[in-house]
């Protein structure tokens, strides 16, 4: 008799049977109990995840005769019926199964097609299986909508594919999508263990963990790979034969390749990566069990109570790596060992880019300890500084500095809007430099008498100030200080000053701006036309003529000239406009700059004259960065 695969000898025959897609079982079931049956499913998922499967247990549901053949429906068939035992041998000339990556033609459909318009031979309903359906052609797609959509009411459709995206919308709109999801590698390890139990053979607990890993969601390739791994371990099944097969590396490598990674040690990390190397072990083999490793670690940094919960002999030397490891640098070198697996095949040799891919974190690990807590301390000490509760330090209040500036803007200036915040510029600590903060409380005292001078301005007289220790925690004694203000021409020269455009103003000038801006406003000029407006001085008005200059001669258009002139006489001055070339005095463009270079400058002092700008020019050296101040 000849060997039965355990993948086929062990296919689930029942909804009940099946591992792992209980969402799509419980689906399935109440509709069969309940009847309420579409016409067309559609399986998707990855391979070896049960849509084959799934396809016969619902073809033997629909067709499932009974133990005593009076049975009907149902969602539990017998399994030993005419129609389940056909099914499962594969003979029952109602369930047809069509492989669309080999027939995957309009004529190969068409003949399935053929098949639809006679009535079921010997079960209930017609079973038609199309499996890996994406292959199929766009004209075969087309030949099956029809029937697809409107099939005989003894007629089921059951579509299975691997890539649902290449499935046209028509069909998809056609069926009912169910996704078989893969395992997990609790489920696989569990269902591996139940099938070893019922063949009795022995196995190790670790050697069914790697199986059920290196099966990636697939029932059917587990247990392929146990079988081979049986066949290779001469009928046992144990972790050191599975390694070797699977060419995975030991994890107690992996576990000391990750501590050499923490403690920064070059020399453990070489020599493990050659140790690899001369077993024969898969560089992208250890880079995946680093990252399963890490990827615990990290788990474990962030939730501590998950290592009691962890049902794994390796979960003890996970938690000690994981507390061993910085959490900043297992996300990291995680990072790196999923990078460095898409870089092997680009090397000469894999084992150096494995090597490299290791040696990569250290060049970003801070040598030794007392550098690590220099660097921890010192991002400290930039983000929380000591705060001295309020009770030991009064909060004494300087008064406003007097400014020395002259006034914002004359009476003529009109009145300011608010200003938008403006950036100052500090100098920072010179690079590397980490500047130490350190808060003295202030203690009120007894105002010290004052020593009148020759006419300077008074000062207070510091007694003793040569005995004072600079270097003790005693409190600092607050001495009342009189501000000097900054020159104004010193806080001048610390911004950028704005140039006020001067104008010769004329008598038409008022008259032409207001005008011009009015049919800007109104949108009666636009373009080029609008430009020749802006841009032009009005030297005389006459009763039908007015004299217009402007400086540049692309200005003076016939076309443009001719619609301004329209637009005049829309606003209701009918008038014949001449154009001459010369020098502006008062144009409204003119007028316009002066405005906004006056609104600039009425900014900028206001900027100027604020006291906490002021403080920090003088104290800090601080300067206004150009083009930040802008009116609003």
């Amino acid at each position: 008799m000849s060997y039965l695969v355990l993948a086929r000898k062990y296919r689930p025959k029942t909804f009940t049977e099946m591992v792992g897609q209980e969402h799509v079982v419980q689906a399935l079931s109440n509709a069969l109990t309940t009847q309420r049956l579409h016409h067309a499913y559609l399986f998707t998922g990855t391979r070896g995840v049960g849509k084959t499967t799934v396809s016969r247990v619902l073809a033997k549901s629909l067709n499932c005769q009974g133990v005593d053949g009076t049975g009907g429906i149902t969602a539990n068939p017998c399994g030993v019926c005419q129609a389940c035992t056909d099914i499962d041998a594969g003979r029952f000339v109602d369930y047809t199964e069509l492989d669309a990556a080999s027939n995957r033609g309009v004529d190969e459909v068409q003949s399935l097609l053929e098949q639809a318009v006679y009535k079921p031979v010997q079960g209930r309903f017609k079973v038609f299986m199309i499996d890996e359906v994406h292959m199929l052609t766009n004209t075969a797609f087309n030949a099956m909508l029809k029937t697809l959509e409107e099939p005989p009411e003894y007629l089921k459709f059951v579509l299975a594919t691997t890539d649902p995206q290449k499935v046209p919308v028509t069909v998809l709109s056609r069926c009912l999508q169910f996704n078989l999801r893969p395992m997990a590698p609790e489920t696989v390890l569990e269902h591996l263990g139940h099938v070893l139990g019922q063949e009795q053979i022995a196995s190790e607990p670790q050697a069914l963990r790697l199986l059920a890993r290196a099966a990636r969601g697939s029932m059917r390739d587990a247990l392929s790979l146990t079988d081979q791994a049986i066949a290779f371990g001469g009928g046992q099944l144990q972790e050191a034969s599975v390694r070797q097969m699977l060419g995975s590396a030991d994890r107690s490598h992996v576990f000391r390749l990750i501590e050499a990674l923490a403690h920064g040690d070059g020399k453990s990390v070489v020599e493990t990566s050659e140790a690899l190397r001369l077993n024969g072990l898969s560089a992208a083999a250890t880079l995946e069990d680093m990252s399963m490793v890490l990827q615990r670690m990290a788990v474990l940094q962030a939730v501590p109570s998950m290592a009691e919960a962890d049902a794994d002999p390796e979960a003890v030397d996970m938690a000690r790596l994981a507390d061993l490891m910085p959490a900043d640098e297992t996300q990291l070198l995680y990072s790196l060992c999923l990078h460095g697996r898409q870089e092997l095949g680009l090397a000469p040799d894999e084992y150096a880019a494995l090597t490299m891919v290791l040696l990569r974190l250290l060049a970003f690990k801070p040598k030794g300890a007392a550098s690590s807590a220099l660097v921890l301390a010192e991002k400290k000490s930039l983000i929380e500084a000591p705060r001295v509760p309020s009770a030991a330090a009064p909060v004494v209040v300087p008064a406003p500095v007097a400014s020395s500036l002259p006034p914002a803007a004359s009476p003529a200036t009109p009145a300011l809007p608010a200003v938008i915040p403006v950036s100052v510029a500090v100098p920072p600590a010179p690079r590397g430099q980490v500047l130490p903060v350190r808060e003295m409380p202030v203690v009120a005292t007894k105002a010290p008498e004052f020593i009148p001078s020759d006419g300077e301005d008074d000062v207070p007289y510091e007694a003793e100030y040569d005995d004072f220790d600079h270097d003790s925690d005693a409190a600092v004694v607050a001495m009342p200080v009189r501000d000097q203000p900054m020159p104004s021409a010193q806080l001048e020269a610390m911004v950028p000053a704005t140039c006020v455009p001067q104008i010769e103003a004329t008598p038409e000038g008022e008259f032409w701006h207001g005008l011009v801006m009015q049919m800007s406003a109104a949108e009666t000029i636009n373009a080029l036309v609008r430009e020749l407006g802006l841009q032009s001085q009005l030297m005389a008005r006459d009763t039908d003529t007015w004299m217009l200059r402007v400086e540049r001669e692309s200005l003076n258009s016939p076309l443009s000239r001719e619609r301004l002139q329209a637009a005049l006489a829309a606003a209701g001055h009918p008038v014949r406009l001449t154009v001459e070339v010369g020098r502006v005095q008062d144009s409204p463009a003119k007028r316009n700059a002066v405005a906004a270079a006056q609104r600039q400058a009425g900014a900028e002092a206001i900027i100027l004259n604020d006291p906490y700008v002021q403080t920090l020019m003088r104290d800090f050296g601080a300067r206004i960065v150009p083009g930040s101040i802008k009116p609003v």
